[in-house]
């Protein structure tokens, strides 16, 4: 298995809680993105910078992904395209994309969108919380470990 994070918008407190848990686990990471980042010096931990443009970094994501890798990301067509191909889709604040959920995701996600085109104020997300950071540590460890026993 590997872990694959988008980047980009990933918050740095989830980066540190994944740092923490590639060590740990000792599981490959590659966090991709249209900039350079900086990530610890270890054996598990890599960064992958790749060129601007849309989507690139999620085009490069589903390109080399496998069937039960986990994809860090809060870019919902991107979850959907990792659930396609067999992959778990988490995002920073500790929810789980599934075959089940998202769909609807999805087309909450075109909804929004349709309205902000429309010119309607739709607001933005709710600002990151501990609560979210400490539902995506959760959420990471129980996925984590249920690897771990089936391995």
């Amino acid at each position: 298995m590997h872990i694959w994070v988008d980047a980009d918008a990933c918050p740095g407190v989830i980066k540190e809680i994944l740092f923490r848990a590639a060590e740990r686990m000792q599981i490959p990471m590659t966090l991709v993105a249209n900039k350079l980042l900086r990530t610890p010096s270890s054996a598990y931990i890599h960064a992958l910078q790749v060129p601007h443009g849309f989507d690139v970094a999620d085009d490069e994501i589903v390109l080399r992904m496998q069937a039960s890798d986990l994809v860090i990301t809060a870019d919902i067509p991107l979850a959907a395209s990792v659930i396609d191909k067999g992959g778990h889709a988490l995002n920073p604040r500790g929810e789980f994309y599934t075959p089940e959920n998202i769909q609807s995701a999805l087309s909450l996600r075109n909804f929004m969108a349709e309205l902000r085109d429309s010119g309607v104020e739709t607001g933005g997300p709710t600002t990151f919380s501990q609560s979210d950071r400490q539902a995506f540590a959760n959420q990471l460890d129980r996925f984590l470990m249920r690897i771990a026993k089936n391995n």
